[in-house]
């Protein structure tokens, strides 16, 4: 198992940890796995106290995979979490998407920015909606009810109307950042454009947790 994220309960205020833990370990192999009618890697989350982990021993660097895919390996590299206010995309009902639709097509006319662009992150994130770029996939627990989306671990950090202002190369949609920006990131793959989504249920006393790969 490789390390992809660890965050903080304090870095990140709006994410509820189960009671008496404070940090969140998102781990995986670097290999496909064939799971759910999917292939990729398949995460697994680990709710852990600050004050157990640090303890303990610990590592100077995470130990190197005897056997993995490039596009799953992350680079080491830090988050800064900055909160935004999204809103749905293609998890908009039929009719209201019909009806946003023209709206962004006249928006995006006037001023190069459509609503499908600049709505919904597809970066990595903590909570809101994911920036899916096929059909949505949302899962439902064994339970009945309909899982929340957790977490996204985005397939590329280096483009989008999200980026900082500081980390654009050219204004624009498409703008990229430079080759040192882009080294300061995870620097994986997985696929075209798409990304790996992390759905949880609360609902159920042990958080059960499901993904969605796409790409």
């Amino acid at each position: 198992m490789v390390p992809v994220v660890q965050l903080f309960a304090n870095d990140v205020p709006a994410l509820v940890f189960p009671t008496g833990t404070d940090v969140l370990q998102v781990l995986w192999c670097p290999l496909i796995h064939s799971a759910h009618d999917q292939w990729s890697p398949t995460p697994v989350l680990r709710w852990r106290s600050a004050a157990g982990t640090s303890a303990g021993q610990l590592r100077g660097e995470a130990p190197k995979p005897y056997e993995f895919d490039d596009e799953y390996v992350p680079r080491p590299c830090v988050v800064h979490p900055t909160e935004a206010v999204e809103y749905p995309d293609w998890d908009l009902p039929d009719d209201l998407c019909e009806r946003v639709g023209v709206w962004s097509d006249e928006v995006e006319e006037a001023t190069g920015i459509s609503y499908f662009d600049a709505f919904t992150t597809r970066q990595s994130k903590v909570g809101g909606y994911p920036g899916w770029t096929q059909e949505p996939r949302w899962p439902g627990c064994v339970c009945g009810e309909l899982m929340e989306h957790l977490l996204t671990v985005s397939a590329s950090e280096s483009c989008g109307r999200w980026l900082p202002v500081e980390e654009r190369t050219s204004p624009g949609p498409g703008s990229e950042v430079s080759d040192t920006r882009q080294d300061n990131s995870h620097g994986m793959v997985m696929g075209d454009a798409g990304g790996i989504y992390i759905f949880v249920c609360r609902a159920c006393p042990d958080w059960p947790t499901i993904h969605r790969y796409d790409c």
